[in-house]
């Protein structure tokens, strides 16, 4: 319905045509590659992946595709890690719909599209990438790792959902635990429930 709403708006108030839709990376880019649109609109939740693996994908390619991301998840934790995958904005679903119209000419235009609350993230962040700590010193493989075990998946649903060997899912894993100091898979699956609960409003309440 949300995606239905968006296509409405953009075709109504831009005047632009939708080239098509997708729900896996590997359908993205294949459309991607046969209607060569001016700009894609991605969630980072897709089937069996997430969005940004499209990004790692276009970025490999080095497809300069402009893009917009999604996303139900929090602006402070996930706006910083898809611009610097190579988004070139993000928006929150809980921000207006219409918000996406503000956007895309921007974006177009080759601007970076995001709140206000994270542009002063972003000042705040300016030579301080010598400082990064906790989730900051993830990579995105490890990120994403990071969020399924906070949602309950055990490394053989890890492994199937993103398309892995579970032998590399262990590796992220032990990484993920180095990284943040955790003494054991207890460690792991408390802390990184507790972080999807805040992040993600996945722990209940009113």
């Amino acid at each position: 319905m949300f995606r239905e709403r968006v296509a409405e708006l953009i075709h109504k108030e831009l005047g632009m045509t939708i080239c098509g839709e997708a729900d896996s990376v590997e359908a993205a880019m294949e459309l991607i590659a046969a209607t060569q649109p001016d700009i894609a609109i991605v969630d980072l939740n897709l089937r069996q992946s997430s969005g940004l693996e499209l990004l790692r994908l276009l970025k490999k390619q080095e497809n300069k595709l402009p893009v917009l991301v999604l996303s139900m998840h929090d602006e402070d934790s996930y706006a910083t890690r898809v611009l610097r995958a190579g988004a070139r904005g993000y928006i929150s679903k809980e921000r207006a719909s219409s918000e996406v119209i503000q956007a895309i000419p921007k974006v177009l235009g080759g601007e970076i599209y995001v709140s206000e609350e994270v542009k002063a993230k972003l000042l705040q962040q300016v030579g301080k990438t010598s400082d990064r700590v906790g989730m900051d010193l993830f990579s995105d493989r490890e990120w994403e790792v990071f969020r399924l075990v906070g949602r309950g998946l055990n490394s053989r649903e890890i492994a199937k959902e993103l398309s892995l060997s579970e032998v590399t899912v262990t590796t992220y894993r032990h990484r993920i635990k180095q990284k943040l100091d955790y003494r054991n898979a207890a460690d792991l699956y408390r802390k990184a429930a507790l972080w999807v609960a805040e992040q993600e409003g996945l722990g209940g309440g009113a």
